[in-house]
């Protein structure tokens, strides 16, 4: 086993440990699975956990890796948990999300529906009160 395949999979150990001294029981390193990955731990339904235990972090590139990991798994949240300098508790590392997936998280706890269809930056509560109504006709031939 390479030195890397090593740290990573030291890593997964680590944080599937962590899960489940915190009550995740069914924590699991699930096995690769090439171009269908569906991330690194299994065991939590609706959740992709991919983990990084690199010593540069390339957030961006890893984001876009757990949510097309949860989109391979049909989950409803993907995330990153990388490996923070310094510590070798999971506890203690950072996980990571996108601003999407963080919003969808909250709404669930929330228990708040999900809002509909307006493109970003539009807040029809400012100017109309509707998303419909604001929205009416954009996009038609004048």
């Amino acid at each position: 086993m390479s030195r890397s395949k090593a740290k990573g999979t030291a890593a997964e150990t680590a944080v599937v440990r962590f899960l489940r001294a915190e009550g995740f029981a069914q924590a699991e390193r699930r096995t690769l699975s090439g171009a269908q990955d569906r991330g690194d731990i299994a065991g939590i339904p609706g959740v992709v956990i991919e983990v990084k235990s690199c010593a540069r972090q390339e957030l961006p590139a890893w984001v876009a890796e757990a949510e097309r990991e949860r989109d391979n798994d049909g989950a409803s949240l993907g995330v990153v948990w990388h490996k923070r300098r310094g510590t070798t508790d999971p506890g203690h590392w950072f996980v990571t999300m996108s601003g999407d997936q963080f919003a969808a998280l909250l709404r669930e706890l929330q228990g708040l529906p999900t809002p509909a269809a307006v493109p970003r930056g539009c807040n029809p509560a400012d100017c109309c009160g509707s998303p419909e109504a604001h929205h009416e006709g954009e996009g038609d031939a004048a």
